[in-house]
Formats: C-alpha cells, structure tokens, sequence
C-alpha cells in the first residue's frame, strides 16, 4: 500500500534534484570540452607561429657562376691539401667585376659587390676541387648562397618594398643624368609615392625608388607625371629603350638599411640575366653551424643529439629498469626502501638545472671529462631521466595482476623465475613506453647541456661521444640569440627539426602500446 505522506511536491522536489544533476553533468562535458578546444586552440597557435617562421628558412637563393678552374692556379693542388677558399673566392670575385664594371675605380663599390657573395661560401667548393684534382683545366658552373641581407631582401623580409609598372619611356642623357620620359607615364608611380611618403626621393633621409629596365637600374632623384630623372647606378641606356620599365619604391632611407641601393641593382641585374635562382635549403640537414646564416646548418647538433641520446638510453634505461625491478619485486617493505622510493619521486620534481651544476662539479672538475663532448651531456640527462624511467617502470609492472605471480610461484616457478619469465614480458610495453618518454624529455633539456658547455660553436661533425658536439636544443638557443634577423626563420626551422624528433618518438610509444600492451 502507498505512503499517504508521500505528495506530489515530494516528486517535484526529486525531479528537480534530477535534473541539476542532469544540467551538473552536461556542464562537466561542455567544461572539459572548452578545455581540450582551448589546448588546441594554443598548440595550433604554437605550431602555426613556429611554421610561419620558418617557411622563409626552407627555401634560399643561389647564384651561379662559370668557375674556370685554369691550370695556372690549381695545377698543383693534391688531395691533401687545404681547400684554396681564396683563389676561388679571387674567381668569384672577378667575375662580379667583369659583370659590374662601374665598380672598378672605387674600393667601396667593389667591397660592396663582394659583399653579395660571403668568403666562406665557396668552402665546399673549395673542398670539391681538392677532393677531385682531375676537374682542374675544365669549366665548372657552381651555384652560391646569397648574403642573408640580400636573400631576406628577396623574400620581402628585409627592406620593404612596393612594385609600380611603368611600361615603355623615352630616354634623354644630359649632363651625366638620365631622364625618362613619357606623357603622363609616371601618373601612378607618382600616386604610389605620394601614399608612400617618397615625394621627394633625392632628399636625405627618404626612401629610394629604383627605376629598372631588364638588367639596368636608375635610381630617382625628381619625379613629375611625365619625367624621372636620376642616375645610373648599373646597366646602360638601351635597355630603357627597350625593355620595359618598373619602378620599385623601398620606403626606409638607405641609410637605415642593411642592403644599398646598389646592392639591389646589382642583384636584380643577375636576376634578370637568370643567374639567381630559389631552390631547397638542404643544407640546413647537411652543413654544420656557421657564422653566416646562409651558410649554417644542423648536422653537428643532430649528431650531437643523437650522440648524447645514446649515451643517455644505455646508462638510464638498463639502470632504471633494473632498479624498479628491484624495489617492486625483490626489496623488502622497511623504511630504508620506503626512504628511496621518495627520493626518487623528490628527484623526479628536481629542476633540470641542478643536474648541470652536478654534472658540472662532478663529471668536469673531479672526474675530468672532455668539455662540450655528448658523454657528459649523456651522463647528465641519464641521471635527469633516471627517476622518470623507474617511476614508469614500476607503475608498469604494478599493472601485471598478482596472479600471475601466484600462478607461476604455484607450478614452482622461483621468484627470479616468475619476475623474468612471467612479470617482465607483460610489463615491457608499460616499461618501454616510459623509457621512451623519458628519452623524449632528454632530447628537448636545455640548461644542463649549457652548464656543461655544450653550446660551444661546432663547425665539425662529431664522430664519437669524446668529440666537441653541441645538441639541438642548445644550437636553438645559440641562434635565437643573435641580433641578425636572418637568423629568426633558420631558428624556427630547427625547432620543427627538433620537433619531428619528439613526435617520431612519441609515435614508437604509441605504436608499442597499441601493439603489445594487454588489459586485465
């Protein structure tokens, strides 16, 4: 029979607590939504402003050059020699002269032109014509990097500027100036000035317009709708008469930039003639670090990464998994054991840092390990992961049921027997996964390999774990750090190479996981 006390209100009141419980729920799910948007909202954000930053770094622009390797210079290089940098940088040199003629009564005119093309980017010329004597007596087209000013320059990155079509002028020489002419030809470039604040471009202190017409410039010093005069700054009257013409409106005073006005009619002349090109920087994954961003790459450090990643794997993850095997299965429940199970949880929280003043003091100063070699990094971050990888160890083999252990004790299995042959097998995946990740971590330390003096400058390879080497982390910092804006968007590059590690490696955790690991 039904409780008389019980009224609909009583049903209400139920109902009601229902349904916030209901609404309580639904706002718990939208909540935890909002955050994983949020996550991802801030890594697309990341990834993007990283991407962005380097897309000018994938690609850099060459020159090319027919070197005549004559007999006269090279005839008796052999392979033991050192590379002759400045003997094909002298090669180089001239050819930008016979190119450029108007630079030849001036000294500064001709540093400037030199300046196009860097010293140490013949190098591995250089290197080639040692490496292959037989090449001497022949003519060999090579193909050099641009100075970083100048490729940026390229990329509109550096000194901004804004193309106006002209079309076809007349031409009139007087006086050692060059006026182009044309009834109201000039109407838009005038407007596009005016908007750019470059009505007057001879003044001090203004921006330039460079008026070019195939592999000639002028640059502008009185403009109206119908005329521009200026002066020639390479090329010759008879490519206005027949080429037509383009003007180019930079808007920060010459002074102000890192490229000249000549500079730039220099290298639009080579662009017009097809000798500056865009092609794939390679030799970011194949050169080593270098002085000029156009010329520096990351070998050296992925080596190096790779190097001290090896000496981390085989000290940490023998060491670490051995232990956990020790504290899980073997050690007896005492205070001693329960005193290390929380120091090695305390060490898991230590910061990175403190490792680099240990491996400092220790490694350096008492044992007397090489400076700047992946054998002190390695040691360094195997002792930073260490905690991490026994912590993971032991949470894995936590995960194996206890009768398994029961089971194989039962049959008479001994207790090493039933930790190696029955516990370990079902653990590894849990336990690689966490030396994995451990490792993982390693690979993106930074401030231990600085305090150990791993961010010395690498121009060699390193061949083995004694060598100088620096480490990818390290080199982003080194590169972020310097005031030349060339070297924002090759920064940006390392980091997506830096990252690719890291998600190749969380990729084998995955992949081991889905793979080998097994629910209870």
């Amino acid at each position: 029979m039904s409780d008389p006390s019980a009224s609909p209100f009583a049903n209400e009141r139920a109902l009601k607590r229902l349904r916030r419980r209901r609404a309580a729920d639904r706002r718990f799910k939208w909540y935890g939504r909002m955050a994983i948007g949020f996550a991802l909202a801030a890594l697309t954000l990341l990834l993007a402003s990283i991407a962005t930053q380097a897309m000018s770094a994938a690609t850099y622009h060459v020159v090319s050059f027919d070197l005549e390797l004559d007999k006269d210079n090279f005839g008796g290089i052999k392979t033991d020699d050192p590379p002759p940098v400045d003997k094909v940088y002298g090669l180089v040199r001239a050819d930008l002269l016979a190119q450029f003629p108007e630079t030849a009564g001036s000294p500064v005119l001709r540093h400037d032109l030199a300046a196009l093309v860097t010293r140490l980017a013949v190098l591995p010329v250089a290197r080639d014509i040692v490496s292959k004597p037989r090449d001497v007596g022949t003519v060999r087209e090579v193909k050099l990097p641009l100075s970083d000013d100048l490729d940026l320059y390229l990329k509109g990155a550096n000194a901004r500027h804004l193309t106006v079509p002209v079309g076809r002028v007349g031409t009139e020489e007087a006086d050692g100036a060059l006026t182009l002419t044309g009834e109201d030809a000039f109407k838009r470039l005038l407007a596009a000035a005016s908007l750019e604040g470059l009505q007057a471009p001879g003044e001090p202190g203004t921006g330039s317009i460079l008026m070019t017409a195939g592999p000639s410039t002028l640059k502008a010093s009185t403009l109206d709708p119908s005329s521009v005069t200026g002066m020639l700054l390479t090329g010759n009257l008879e490519d206005f008469r027949t080429h037509p013409v383009r003007a180019r409106l930079i808007t920060s005073p010459e002074l102000e930039r890192t490229v000249s006005d000549r500079q730039i009619a220099w290298l639009l002349a080579l662009k017009a003639e097809g000798r500056v090109s865009r092609v794939p920087h390679w030799s970011l994954l194949t050169h080593t670090d270098s002085t000029q961003p156009e010329l520096a790459g990351s070998l050296a450090a992925i080596m190096g990464s790779l190097l001290t990643l090896l000496v981390t794997a085989s000290l940490a993850i023998p060491v670490g998994i051995l232990a956990s095997i020790y504290l899980e299965e073997f050690a007896p429940r005492n205070r001693v054991t329960g005193l290390i199970e929380v120091n090695i949880n305390n060490l898991a929280a230590v910061p990175s840092i403190v490792f680099g003043l240990l491996g400092a003091a220790v490694f350096l100063g008492v044992f007397g390990l090489p400076r700047s070699a992946p054998v002190v990094g390695g040691l360094v971050l195997a002792l930073l992961i260490l905690p991490v990888v026994i912590i993971a160890s032991r949470a894995a083999l936590k995960a194996v049921p206890q009768s398994i252990r029961d089971a194989a004790l039962a049959i008479g299995a001994s207790r090493m027997q039933t930790v190696f042959h029955h516990v370990l097998p079902l653990a590894a995946p849990g336990m690689l996964t966490g030396a994995i990740l451990g490792m993982a971590r390693a690979l993106g330390e930074t401030a231990p390999l600085l305090l150990i003096g791993m961010v010395a400058f690498v121009a060699e390879v390193p061949r083995g774990p004694t060598d100088e080497a620096t480490a990818l982390p390290v080199l982003i910092y080194s590169w972020a750090t310097q005031a030349e804006r060339a070297w924002e968007p090759m920064t940006g590059a390392v980091i997506l190479i830096l990252l690719a590690f890291l998600i190749a490696m969380n990729g084998v955790v995955v992949f081991l996981r889905r793979k080998f690991e097994r629910r209870w």
